[in-house]
């Protein structure tokens, strides 16, 4: 195969195209050389005017970047229930996803968000869905999220990432990273607990998230929703619960 590569490179070396002026001098002297290589095989071409070599190396990484972004190690961890794990790999999925500035930083940007596909956390929400009766996923979170009127301290009451105090005044504190969380799925597991989404830097990462185009077509379904349980305390004359106020507690997330 790379005799028949070379002297069709020869041919049309010594063929110039209709049109162009040929030339009586004689065609530079080119040398061939293929470097056994088991990671990347190279074609070396030299001669008097340059040297330039074909490569695999783009073959190589394209293969690399689809087996960093494949959701069969996700799917797996979660039909055994290792929610610990899936949750990591959840993680990672993110950072490969968000692209290569991300990957070599560890972690996502706020701003990195709308490079994912649709497609892409689509998937990872559906796995998590299937995979817990429909309690875990970024779209269970995002209509507890909606709810919650966008309140995130009211949010991370309802999904379980605040505790309750044992004081005389009703207080909260953020969970402790990891124990503190739930990775088992029963009954007692708040709705939305997993994934968990770093808010360390603070709750743009999970906003951007939670807003992606993705999820847009729940936005319906919710409001549904509202406008049922509006119509429902209306009628019996209950109030509709104000968020909680911001400032009480620092945001601090390990997670």
């Amino acid at each position: 195969m790379a005799t028949n590569y070379l002297q069709s490179l020869n041919y049309r070396h010594h063929t110039p195209p209709l049109g162009r002026r040929q030339y009586v001098d004689c065609p530079p002297l080119l040398s061939f050389s293929i470097k056994p290589n088991n990671n990347n095989p190279t074609i070396s071409i030299s001669s008097a005017v340059k040297t330039f070599s074909i490569s695999a190396t783009a073959s190589t990484s394209s293969t690399s970047a689809a087996q960093s972004t494949s959701f069969d190690l996700l799917q797996r961890l979660l039909s055994a229930n290792d929610f610990r794990e899936a949750d990591n790999e959840t993680r990672r999925l993110l950072i490969a996803l968000a692209g290569d500035a991300a990957q070599k930083r560890g972690y996502v940007f706020f701003s990195e968000v709308q490079f994912i596909a649709e497609s892409d956390l689509k998937t990872i929400d559906q796995l998590w869905r299937n995979h817990s009766n429909n309690k875990f996923g970024y779209s269970v979170q995002k209509r507890l999220w909606e709810k919650s009127n966008r309140d995130f301290t009211t949010f991370f009451i309802k999904v379980g990432w605040m505790k309750k105090l044992d004081t005389e005044v009703l207080q909260y504190n953020y969970r402790a990273f990891p124990d503190e969380f739930v990775w088992e799925l029963n009954e007692e597991t708040p709705e939305g607990h997993l994934p968990l989404t770093n808010a360390l830097r603070g709750t743009q990462l999970l906003t951007c998230i939670l807003t992606h185009p993705a999820f847009e077509e729940d936005e319906t379904a919710i409001e549904e929703e509202e406008k049922m349980e509006d119509e429902g305390r209306d009628k019996g004359g209950v109030s509709k619960p104000q968020p909680l106020g911001k400032g009480v507690f620092k945001p601090d997330y390990s997670f």
